[in-house]
């Protein structure tokens, strides 16, 4: 078990880590405490830690795991290191927290838990947006059946990047992002779809690349049926000059809406009963106590099972789920057929790559 105050290093010292990561750790920082940081570019790693007062600055992650005795490693690197870095940490006992998507599949997803232990370490991935008081609120209502059955869900990440956000060589690329705005940007909405709705047994989905110069898809559309019986669909968008996170789900007695952009807080959340409820008993639906979803909020969890040695949200099989998603929706889109859930097996050529050549797509 670690010290009261974790020891916790930075991998990778681009905006995600400044912007997000750095402010959680300090709103933390009487239970966590940054060590260490490392880049490749060792210059980019001085002035980093220069700037935010970190003790120590490396040029690799392993000369940095070998120099320091570390409890976490937040992991920021584009997606296509994800993988090797988070097996590195594991096997050097530290546990990590590592940025979206997870891994570029789900052989290497599974690679990597499998570096894992009883007890820890474990790796975790940064979806924040499960974690904000009125999620967790909706989670807890679908899980007790206060607002009946769930029927109909609408998943839409509309969000807009245009040509120069591409500049960067690894964006829009498949060795590299491993997918277009369904693995870089839709992936945090329909992670919180999945984890209020439960699995997912089959997906029908199309994508198209319309306006920017990659290899990837720039907009995908999907419909899912879930294991409850509830439909869901599922709009994933770097085109849409009106910018727009937009979470809607449909049950018995209610319906239950978030809209946003990159976070939200409880006054972002509509809640509309059915005619037939009661006004008293919808008066308590909605949390009470306001926690943004956040970074911050997710850390806080992060370092509670690190201090109790327990698996994190967003591991293991939790943290799988909407990557198993993502390989289905680009092996529907792909072969023009609706996908189950239950194919998405080791001898599935989806499984290894969300990009499948044509010639191995009647294996598909």
């Amino acid at each position: 078990m670690p010290p009261t105050l974790a020891r916790v290093a930075i991998l990778g010292t681009g905006n995600i880590a400044e912007v997000c990561h750095l402010p959680a750790l300090l709103a933390h920082r009487e239970q966590a405490e940054v060590v260490a940081v490392a880049d490749l570019d060792a210059d980019r790693a001085v002035a980093f830690a220069a700037t935010w007062d970190i003790p120590a600055s490396y040029g690799d992650l392993a000369t940095m795991l070998a120099a320091e005795r570390l409890d976490l490693v937040i992991v920021c690197t584009p997606p296509g290191a994800h993988r090797d870095a988070v097996v590195r940490c594991l096997d050097a006992g530290v546990w990590t927290w590592c940025e979206k998507p997870p891994t570029l599949t789900l052989a290497d997803y599974d690679q990597v838990a499998a570096h894992e232990r009883e007890g820890g370490p474990y790796a975790s991935y940064v979806f924040q947006h499960r974690f904000g008081s009125g999620a967790l609120r909706l989670r807890d209502h679908v899980r007790a059946a206060d607002l009946g059955a769930p029927l109909v869900g609408v998943c839409h990440t509309l969000w807009y990047r245009g040509d120069d956000y591409y500049a960067v060589p690894w964006r829009g690329t498949w060795e590299n992002e491993g997918g277009g705005p369904s693995m870089g940007h839709g992936i945090h909405q329909m992670d919180l779809a999945l984890a209020l709705l439960g699995d997912w047994a089959q997906v029908t989905a199309l994508n198209a690349t319309l306006a920017r110069d990659v290899e990837t898809e720039d907009v995908a559309i999907a419909s899912v049926r879930m294991e409850s019986g509830a439909l869901l669909s599922i709009v994933n968008s770097v085109l849409s000059p009106r910018e727009s996170s937009y979470l809607r789900f449909d049950f018995t007695d209610a319906t239950v809406e978030v809209e946003h952009l990159y976070g939200y807080a409880n006054a972002d959340w509509k809640w509309t009963p059915a005619p037939h409820v009661e006004p008293e008993k919808a008066a308590f639906w909605p949390a009470s106590t306001d926690v943004p979803s956040s970074h911050t909020a997710q850390l806080s969890v992060v370092l509670e099972a690190l201090r109790a040695g327990r698996r994190p949200p967003v591991s293991g099989a939790d943290g799988r789920r909407v990557l198993e998603l993502i390989a289905g929706m680009y092996q529907s889109a792909a072969t023009g057929r609706t996908v189950e859930r239950r194919e998405l097996t080791p001898d599935n050529p989806y499984y290894h790559s969300m990009h499948v050549a044509p010639q191995e797509l009647s294996r598909a």
